[in-house]
């Protein structure tokens, strides 16, 4: 029998995500329309040796009802059990930014610093690139080390209202946009 990854969309006020749950964890919140979005489902089914199915799961809604308080400021903490699919350093990476507070952010070489290995900057960004579980594991909240808005696999305008949302810009960053 086939192992399944339960799949779900989800419209938001931001943009469209794909949520995904296996085995009662979820594995996937991401930006459904991101350029690696193949490369990325791809990667995730390979691993866990399973195929997308759309249908719901106790943790997809329990991942809707979590994102729906956030987006209305009444959550700034998630509480879903993970299922990171990556390399050791990517994870390490992914359960880094999870320490990041809401409405604070923290640059790429602070976070490689963090890590224990200043070099690693490039590293650090590929990985938080390659983020699956997107607003969750908040890869949004990592900035240049000039302070300025850097990458993000949902667009910039997507990181923008969310670092908004957030009240993580300091007032003269917002006069930038």
């Amino acid at each position: 029998m086939q192992k399944k990854i339960y799949i779900d969309y989800f419209k938001t006020p931001f943009g469209d995500l794909i949520i995904g749950s296996y085995e009662e964890e979820l594995c996937l919140c991401d930006w459904r329309y991101r350029k690696m979005r193949d490369s990325i489902d791809e990667k995730i089914q390979t691993a866990l040796k399973a195929n997308y199915v759309e249908k719901k799961s106790s943790i997809i809604e329990e991942t809707r009802r979590q994102l729906c308080q956030y987006i209305d400021q009444n959550r700034s903490d998630f509480d879903i059990p993970l299922c990171f699919i990556g390399t050791d350093f990517q994870k390490k990476v992914w359960n880094a930014l999870l320490k990041i507070p809401y409405g604070k952010t923290m640059t790429y070489s602070a976070l490689a610093k963090q890590l224990g290995n200043i070099k690693a900057i490039r590293a650090v960004a590929t990985a938080n690139g390659a983020n699956p579980i997107s607003i969750i594991v908040p890869c949004h909240r990592i900035i240049g080390s000039d302070g300025s808005m850097v990458g993000y696999a949902g667009g910039m305008e997507i990181k923008k209202k969310l670092l908004q949302l957030e009240k993580s810009l300091a007032e003269n960053q917002l006069s930038l946009f």
